[in-house]
């Protein structure tokens, strides 16, 4: 176990490395929009532009790794992307700004996906789990890092976009240069969403409801900081806040999901994180000051609370979902609920800046608390309908992957021969809706 993941200590670093700048240029990108006064719901459609070309480039890159492999591919997406992240110092309008975060979604999810079957070659049954752990830790961590490196510059000068461009080049070197054998790209497989929301309704609308309020958030936060009176380091300190708590109940709560009905963490968590966007929606109408420790303490708790719940939903939804699943079907399934998640993503920017248009900075966690609600009650109405699957049944729960289909097949829990990397949500549903429920009924039975 050690000496596999001492062998990927170059690409996980490199890894890393690529991380401090992506997560810079997304806050950068919302910062400067924010002081380019530019309204929030052009904010929104510009930051909803990264989720639309994620979504795109998790399904077409795939085809260009197949054609020139994968070191040529992440040698050349990272040359885009470091590109696009310096024309934002020399376009300075806001259309041109979605354009390129575009590009910069589509070709990060490249990156995500050849720097993930680099580790997918690196895993077997035993050790998968351990690589999909430290890759998690480290997507959280220097996402959460990469904040403070606001810091050391202008928002809309030229120096803090030079070190986005710096920082995807120095990543290049240790991942280029890897020795580790980049394996085949599995073939695509379809799962249709029919099937998936046949399969378990609820888990399908968990996934919705992650990449609603995290697309909103990674969106439009740092616009929410700013407007609420914020300095960098406020800023710095709230979005690191959020995308470093997110690592903090997913264990804990994943493990106890394991014990009960994951219905009952999903509706816990939901209306944890009701509460959590009640205190940040209290933050503007009561007047919070933020110069005052203690608001700004509690202030900052609760965005830790935020993104701790927030951040559990979408993997314990996965872990619902898979309970009624065979093994063999678990990655193609997880290509559904990620691609739910990103249309979720792309989705809830458009609406919750709409609403932040209206009613000011607190429409954000206004959008996000009102989601939460009606995930909870759908929840709680599902429980009603539906028996949870047999303990018997259930598989161990795993921290997952939202970047791209490859990293679920580092998911230990997926034994299967031939992985899938994609899926077709146009696909008619193979199981009819009466036959679904008696198979259902009788893998109960069993």
């Amino acid at each position: 176990m050690v000496s596999v993941l001492f062998s990927v200590t170059p690409l996980l670093g490199g890894i890393g490395i690529l991380l401090l700048g992506h997560g810079l240029l997304g806050t950068l990108v919302g910062v400067g929009l924010a002081d380019m006064n530019v309204g929030a719901t052009v904010s929104g459609i510009v930051m909803a532009s990264y989720f639309l070309g994620l979504i795109l480039g998790a399904l077409k890159v795939s085809s260009v790794i197949g054609a020139v492999g994968h070191v040529r591919t992440f040698a050349a997406l990272a040359s885009v992307y470091s590109a696009a992240s310096l024309a934002h110092a020399f376009l300075l309008d806001p259309w041109l700004w979605g354009c390129l975060r575009l590009v910069e979604g589509f070709t990060m999810a490249g990156l995500f996906m050849c720097a993930e079957s680099w580790l997918n070659a690196r895993g077997t049954a035993e050790t998968r789990g351990a690589l999909l752990s430290a890759y998690m830790i480290i997507t959280y961590f220097f996402q959460g890092v990469a904040q403070f490196l606001l810091l050391l510059g202008q928002t809309t000068g030229f120096m803090l976009f030079a070190l986005v461009s710096i920082l995807t080049s120095v990543a290049l070197v240790p991942v280029t240069i890897t020795r580790i054998p980049a394996p085949d790209l599995p073939e695509i497989s379809s799962f249709s969403l029919v099937r998936l929301f046949r399969i378990s309704p609820t888990g399908m609308f968990g996934a919705l409801t992650a990449g609603l309020v995290l697309g909103s958030f990674y969106s439009l936060g740092p616009l929410y900081a700013r407007t609420m009176g914020l300095d960098l380091t406020g800023v710095a300190l709230f979005m690191s806040a959020v995308i470093i708590g997110g690592l903090l109940l997913q264990w804990p709560l994943g493990r106890l999901s394991d014990r009960m009905d994951r219905r009952f963490i999903i509706a816990g968590t939901s209306l944890a994180l009701v509460l959590a966007c009640l205190f940040l929606i209290a933050g503007q109408w009561v007047g919070i000051d933020l110069s005052q420790f203690l608001d700004k303490g509690i202030f900052l708790g609760s965005a830790v609370l935020f993104g701790a719940v927030v951040s559990t939903l979408y993997p314990v939804s996965v872990a619902l979902v898979n309970d009624w699943l065979d093994p063999v079907d678990m990655v193609s399934a997880s290509g559904g609920l990620l691609f739910t998640y990103s249309i979720g993503a792309v989705i809830g920017p458009l609406v919750a800046s709409a609403i932040m248009e209206g009613i000011g900075p607190s429409g954000l966690f206004l959008f996000s608390g009102f989601i939460a609600l009606g995930m909870f009650a759908y929840t709680i109405l599902r429980m009603r309908i539906r028996d949870a699957a047999p303990d018997d049944e259930k598989l161990p729960f795993q921290i997952v992957a939202r970047t791209t289909p490859v990293a679920t097949e580092l998911d230990p829990r997926a034994d299967y021969e031939d992985g899938q990397l994609s899926f077709d949500f146009n696909a008619p549903a193979p199981v009819e809706e009466d036959e679904a429920d008696l198979e259902d009924a009788e893998r109960s039975a069993a």
